[in-house]
């Protein structure tokens, strides 16, 4: 019994060192507290990790994730409809929202095009895209991609995609670097870019 509640420790601290962040020593270190605080942390932990696997869903309007479908961002009420804000990926409406500077609607991409990894058009959400553009009278469409290669070849195919649209296309400016991660930079930071984004 002992010996099987050691290689259950031994799988949470390897599923743990998985997550983005944690390596073994700090997965080891993170279960190991959670274990000395089980009514403080594992057991509410457990509990919620049960409650998302159970509700969580992915928008089918703009690729959030969250317990309703549409999502809590596409419901509201309060969320200008003429802009859509473009990003990669779910963490960088996280982002975006932490910073509290923009107030339109969200399209997660799924990911950047990337030759290397074999991602093309295909594997993202860009026609659906061109569609929601078309769809939702949209009168401009802000690229918030990563300042990366990958996120400026992302940026350059949509706007290609969006050309015949009748829709300004604009870009993050200012405050994000060359190589920069959204979901690393500062809210004042991001704030900033969006504040001063320029056509694309």
């Amino acid at each position: 019994m002992a010996d099987r509640a050691g290689n259950d420790i031994e799988r949470l601290i390897d599923l743990m060192a998985k997550l983005p962040g944690l390596g073994p020593r700090s997965a080891r270190r993170a279960v190991l507290q959670m274990i000395k605080k089980r009514q403080l942390l594992l057991n509410p932990i457990q509990q919620a990790m049960a409650n998302v696997s159970a509700t969580v869903r992915e928008c089918t309007i703009c690729g959030n994730v969250g317990t309703t479908d549409p999502c809590n961002l596409c419901q509201s009420p309060d969320r200008q409809t003429g802009q859509i804000c473009v990003v990669a990926d779910v963490v960088d409406v996280w982002a975006m929202e932490r910073s509290g500077v923009f107030k339109g609607r969200y399209h997660v991409l799924g990911g950047l095009l990337s030759a290397l990894d074999n991602i093309g058009p295909e594997e993202l959400r860009i026609p659906r895209l061109v569609q929601r553009v078309a769809d939702e009278q949209i009168t401009e469409v802000i690229l918030a991609l990563n300042a990366t290669i990958d996120g400026q070849t992302t940026a350059h195919y949509i706007a290609d995609q969006l050309e015949r649209s009748d829709v300004t296309i604009s870009s993050l400016a200012q405050g994000v670097p060359i190589g920069g991660e959204l979901d690393y930079l500062d809210d004042g930071t991001i704030s900033a870019a969006m504040k001063a984004r320029k056509s694309f």
